[in-house]
């Protein structure tokens, strides 16, 4: 199978074991999840496209009861492994998030970076996301305002990024959460500094929305 024609779960799984790496990415939080979660108070939390698990094991450090959610199994053995070994309490699926369902509420949802060089249903499965938040609970994505550097590379080597990279403004426009039941409470682009696949310094800059759903049936008085 080409690499144009991989489905979302052969990509991602040989994105995370082609290079022969034990780990591709730092393993690290990102800044802005931290930035904008230790404003909060730890609840329930639900981490989409949770690699191998950088921001899963940090939330669950600061006291979150964290699930996180990859399409790769190799992405979320790599997770599981390192809470393990921290000895960090948190929980991994492996999964196609087109097609998973839960009817647990969530105090926090997080996308940071869920993007795809192939065919995923992202908006959709966004807004599905948006719904498992919990009354007062906050739906937090973290995207690439702009194609990051080292997309180029992936050019380079015959792969062919087709990811839509939106605006902060564009993403709260794309998810189209109903306004009486949701307040915007950042949109913004923040310019970060960075390291990328190869080791390579980058500077980015990176979209943040940050709603907060309240207790305000749809309809409902004012």
């Amino acid at each position: 199978m080409t690499e144009e024609h991989a489905t979302p779960a052969a990509h991602w799984e040989a994105r995370y074991t082609e290079s022969g790496k034990d780990r591709i990415w730092s393993g690290r939080v990102n800044a802005t999840v931290a930035d904008v979660v230790q404003a909060l108070t730890p609840g329930t939390a639900l981490d989409l496209g949770c690699g191998e698990g950088g921001d899963a094991l940090w939330l669950a450090e600061q006291g979150w009861q964290v699930t996180g959610l990859d399409i790769s199994p190799s992405a979320v053995a790599r997770a599981s492994a390192e809470a393990r070994a921290r000895g960090v309490d948190a929980s991994f699926i492996a999964t196609d998030l087109s097609t998973w369902t839960t009817d647990d509420r969530f105090d926090l949802v997080t996308a940071a970076f869920f993007h795809s060089f192939v065919e995923l249903p992202r908006t959709e499965i966004l807004r599905r996301a948006a719904e498992r938040v919990a009354p007062g609970g906050h739906l937090l994505l973290v995207t690439h305002a702009a194609p990051p550097p080292w997309s180029k590379h992936h050019e380079a080597h015959g792969h062919h990024p087709e990811a839509k990279f939106l605006t902060p403004e564009e993403e709260l426009t794309e998810l189209d959460l109903h306004p009486e039941q949701w307040q915007v409470r950042i949109v913004e682009t923040r310019p970060r500094q960075a390291t990328g696949p190869e080791g390579e310094p980058a500077h980015l800059d990176d979209g943040v929305v940050v709603m907060r759903r309240t207790n305000q049936p749809v309809n409902g008085p004012a």
